[in-house]
Formats: C-alpha cells, sequence, structure tokens
C-alpha cells in the first residue's frame, strides 16, 4: 500500500527512473537495447495459503493447489491435491491464471520453479508472479532458474532458509526488448531439447545398472553364467549342491552393545561399529562409535582386514546386508548387531558375499527377519543358518568371482561415464542459462525499441490493469459427440473440434485432459492463439474465435 501510494505521487518519467537498477548495482553489462530492471517491475506478484486443515470442506474439491514439493522446473498440470471454493472464500489462498510463473520460498525447495499449465491456487511458500505486456512468461521462467543459487544465498533462517516475496520482487532482473525475449526462449528451448534427449539416454542406462546386475547374479547363481565353462572343462552340473548357511559356518561372533559417543574415534581411540557401517555394500569405518571406558576394549571383538561382517538387525530391504572389510585404520569392535561370519573350506567369502547380493538371498532373509513391519527387523542366529546356497566347487566359485568382477566393473564404468555425462549436461543447462541473460543467444537487433521504453510503455498502461485472480475455477466435460472425431487427429485439429463442440470456454486442464500428448497440446494452443484462431480469457480460458 505504501509503495503504490508513493509511486501514484510520481510522474511516469519518475516511476521509470524508480524502476531502472542503477548502474552500480548492474550485476554485468546488458546489449545496448537491454536494461536492468527489478523483478517487481514486470510482473504482479503474489502468494497463496493453506486453508486450515481441520476443516474438511475445504478439502478435496475440484480447485488445484499447489505445493512447493510439486515445482520441477517445469509445467504443472495436475497436483496432489485439491481445495473447494469454500476454503478460497476463507483464506489467503488465491486462484492464479494459467502461465503463472511459481517460485519456491521456504526450505529445501528454495529457488524451484514451475509454470501454471492450469488454473491453480498455491501455498504460502510460493512466489507467484503474472508476468505484465513488458515480458515472455517463459522469459521469467528460465531467468527464474537461472537464479536458483542466488535465491538460496539469500535465503535466511537455520537449517531450513527461506525468502521473502519482497526479496524475490527486489532481485535484479536483464529486460532485453519482448521480441529478443522470445528469440532467447525458443533459443533456450531448441537446445534444452536436445540435451534433454541425452539425458533421457544417460538415465536410462544409470536406472538399468541395479537390473543388469540382479539379471548377472541371477545366471550366477542358477549355473548359467558358468555353462560354457564347465563344458570346456568336462564338468557337470551335478558337482552344484545346495547348502544351507548353517552347514559351512564355521563360527558367529558377537560384540556388545556399548554406550558411547557418538562420533567416530580418533588417534588410539576405540570404538563400535554401528550398523550403518555395513549398509551400502562398502565397510564404512567412519560410521562408528567412541568408547570412552577403557575397560569396554576386547581385542577379541576387533575387526580387521577381510572379516565377513553381517547386519542382523536393519530395516526390511537392509537386513542381512553383508561386507567384507578391505581397509580399516580405526581400532574398532563388533557391536551386539554386526556379525563375524568365518566359513569352511567349501564356500569362498567373495561367493558368498556376491549371492548376498541377488535376489534369491534376499527373499530368503526377508521372509526369516522378525520384528515390527515398519521398523527394524531381526535375523536370529537360528534362522540365518537356514539360508539356502548354491554350492558349486571352489574351483567353479572362483570362476564366477572372476567373471563377476570382470561383469560389474564394466557396468559400473558405463553407470559412471552416465552420470558423468548427467553431471556435464545440468552444467551446460546453467551455462546455456547464464549465456542467455548476458544477451549472447539471441539476436540483439539494435533497430528494435529499447527494453526501457517496453517499461516506460507498461508504465504508462498499469492503471488501467486489472488482474483478477479469485475468480471460480471451471471444468467442462469433453462433449460426448466429438470423442469418436478425436483419434487420428492431429494436435491443433483435436484442440479446435474441442473448443467448436464446448458450449463454452474451456479450461487449458479440460484441453489437456483429452490425450497423453499434454506437450503437443498446450503447443498446439499456443499456436493457434498466435494465428488468432483461438482466444485465452484473463483467468486462463480457451475459445474459438468466431
Amino acid at each position: 500500500m505504501a509503495r503504490a501510494k508513493k509511486e501514484a505521487a510520481l510522474t511516469p518519467e519518475e516511476r521509470l527512473q524508480a524502476a531502472l537498477v542503477p548502474d552500480w548495482e548492474w550485476p554485468y553489462k546488458l546489449p545496448e537495447n537491454w536494461c536492468w530492471t527489478r523483478m517487481q517491475e514486470i510482473a504482479q506478484w503474489g502468494s497463496g495459503g493453506t486453508p486450515s486443515r481441520k476443516v474438511s470442506e475445504y478439502y478435496n474439491g475440484d480447485i488445484s493447489w499447489v505445493k512447493t514439493g510439486e515445482l520441477n522446473d517445469d509445467y504443472i498440470f495436475e497436483t496432489e491435491e485439491h481445495i473447494t471454493q469454500e476454503a478460497i472464500s476463507h483464506s489467503s489462498a488465491k486462484i492464479y491464471p494459467t502461465d503463472t510463473v511459481v517460485i519456491a520460498m521456504y526450505g529445501a525447495t528454495i529457488g524451484k520453479v514451475g509454470i501454471l499449465g492450469i488454473p491453480a491456487a498455491t501455498n504460502q511458500a510460493c512466489a507467484c508472479a503474472i508476468v505484465k505486456p513488458s515480458t515472455d512468461y517463459k522469459y521469467l521462467f528460465y531467468y527464474a532458474q537461472s537464479q536458483k543459487d542466488d535465491f538460496i544465498k539469500k535465503g535466511k533462517g537455520g537449517a531450513q532458509p527461506n525468502i521473502s516475496q519482497e526479496i524475490i520482487k527486489f532481485h535484479q532482473f536483464p529486460l532485453p526488448p519482448l521480441a529478443e525475449q522470445q528469440r532467447i526462449v525458443d533459443r533456450i528451448e531448441s537446445l534444452f531439447a536436445k540435451l534433454d534427449e541425452a539425458k533421457e539416454k544417460a538415465q536410462a542406462v544409470v536406472d538399468s545398472f541395479e537390473t543388469h546386475k540382479a539379471a548377472i547374479l541371477h545366471k550366477a547363481f542358477t549355473g548359467e553364467l558358468t555353462a560354457k565353462w564347465r563344458e570346456e572343462h568336462n564338468i557337470s552340473k551335478t558337482t552344484w549342491g545346495e547348502k544351507k548357511w548353517g552347514d559351512f559356518l564355521q563360527s558367529i561372533e558377537a560384540g556388545k552393545n556399548w554406550s558411547a559417543e557418538g562420533r567416530p574415534p580418533e588417534g588410539t581411540e576405540f570404538g563400535v561399529v554401528k550398523v550403518s557401517a555395513v549398509t551400502w555394500g562398502e565397510f564404512d569405518e567412519l560410521e562408528s562409535k567412541t568408547c570412552v571406558v577403557a575397560e569396554q576394549w576386547n581385542s577379541k571383538t576387533q575387526i580387521h582386514k577381510g572379516d565377513f561382517l553381517f547386519s542382523r538387525a536393519n530395516t526390511l530391504q537392509l537386513v542381512g546386508n553383508c561386507v567384507i572389510v578391505r581397509n580399516i585404520s580405526k581400532r574398532l569392535m563388533l557391536s551386539d548387531k554386526i556379525l563375524r561370519f568365518k566359513f569352511d573350506e567349501i564356500a569362498h567369502p567373495r561367493f558368498v558375499l556376491y549371492f548376498t547380493r541377488s535376489r534369491i538371498y534376499r527373499e530368503q532373509v526377508e521372509q526369516l527377519a522378525s520384528g515390527n513391519q515398519d521398523g527394524m527387523r531381526n535375523i536370529s542366529q537360528k534362522n540365518l543358518k537356514l539360508v539356502s546356497f548354491p554350492i558349486p566347487t571352489v574351483v567353479e566359485q572362483i570362476e564366477i568371482i572372476s567373471i563377476l568382477d570382470r561383469a560389474f566393473a564394466k557396468e559400473q564404468q558405463a553407470k559412471e561415464a552416465a552420470e558423468a555425462v548427467l553431471d556435464q549436461i545440468e552444467l551446460m543447462k546453467k551455462s546455456i542459462l547464464a549465456r542467455a541473460f548476458r544477451g549472447e543467444l539471441g539476436t540483439n537487433d539494435p533497430n528494435e525499441e529499447s527494453a526501457v521504453e517496453l517499461l516506460r510503455q507498461v508504465i504508462e498502461q498499469e492503471d488501467g490493469d486489472v488482474i483478477r485472480l479469485k475468480a471460480k475455477a471451471k471444468r467442462i466435460a469433453i462433449p460426448a459427440e466429438i470423442k469418436p472425431l478425436l483419434s487420428g487427429a492431429n494436435e491443433e485439429a483435436i484442440v479446435k473440434l474441442l473448443l467448436k463442440a464446448a458450449p463454452q470456454s474451456v479450461s487449458t486442464q479440460t484441453v489437456m485432459s483429452i490425450s497423453k500428448k499434454k506437450f503437443e497440446l498446450m503447443d498446439a494452443l499456443r499456436n493457434l492463439e498466435k494465428k488468432q484462431i483461438v482466444s485465452k480469457s484473463d483467468s486462463g480460458e480457451y475459445s474459438l474465435v468466431r
């Protein structure tokens, strides 16, 4: 209110000067016909609210309600929760139109961005921007993405830092001519599309890693992996036997549950391992606690290089995990939850370890474990001895170990290469965005009207601009008579058929609901709007131009 009164006292020229960032505050120099302004000057800003959870009538309505966890640098077409018109009327929640840019202000999600693909309300942790005529909403969307690190740095608070809407509104904004903004957006999206294609392929490699490992392990312990080797060495599959763990366990050793400090021991200090020391496939000596009573030391339970360790307590997915200690530099003892196994000569420790990575093993352990379904599970020494193992000759065990080592090394190499590609893609996207807002992706046509003049026009027209926020959301069913016509039609034809048959304007959400090709339909809407075949209301609903 105070700002509005102050601005009302200024002339349009004075307001323009106030809207421009002074040159000593410029983050960097822009092309000649660009200008530095504030984000408050290029959009109408607002936020949302959370209707009382105590009032059931406020929820499970037909109004989409966005939370910051749903912002993922993309369009938002669906939300986890919906609220009612009653909730809108009795809370600070507002309905924002399509193309509203949303920025997360609180906690772990700070700086995340989204675009409303549907009219929707938001919670109070979202800063919502309805762009003015000076700005392309996608240009703001991509710029906000590029500023995520800066928003995080500006966050205040403890473990969960926050930024305010005022911080966002005062943030500097590089404003080019409108046509240049659109060219920049087109260029960004063209480059991002190529990177996303590469990202999809690299992610598929990463996602398939565990599947490939599981398939290789299954072949190993069903005999398929060494079938050719047995044939070459004239060895029969009948040499394989089924043994229970108790048949080849020479000894089981356990420690005690000592009271200790939560930090790992240092120097000559000694400690006891936690279950997390053996949780993730490799022994981690830092996952340990420091014993403070000298009498607690027991050399018989000291952990050494080469020890085979077993976790008898953990979650259902992790109980029974095993490791072989490769290296250890600290004086650590077994705990009551971490056991040490020694095997008879019929079982090679690394063969056993590989088997414990297989689905065959996991299914047995999960069946034999006891405890609270949602919490910690335990497996007793009696039950763990019942786990069945396929046991070939030691010679074949060594061959299986060798094949698995080579296969997993290749899989790991492929995974790491794909992860490196993913990291590089994210860096490339950041680089593209940085270049975009320095004027390095567009054409910077000097003949185009300066952004300063664009800003001036918006300021002069601003008093007459009214943007309705608390509009009632509408949903229209797809007319049954057009459904048979939709099959085989292109996206633009589908949109025109729907709008022609609808008795009134149609929400973006309704259009999106008629096909799985949501992004293609959105592009079709945009193209038809540019061609002036369809028009869009302030509330984000579309109708056919008659």
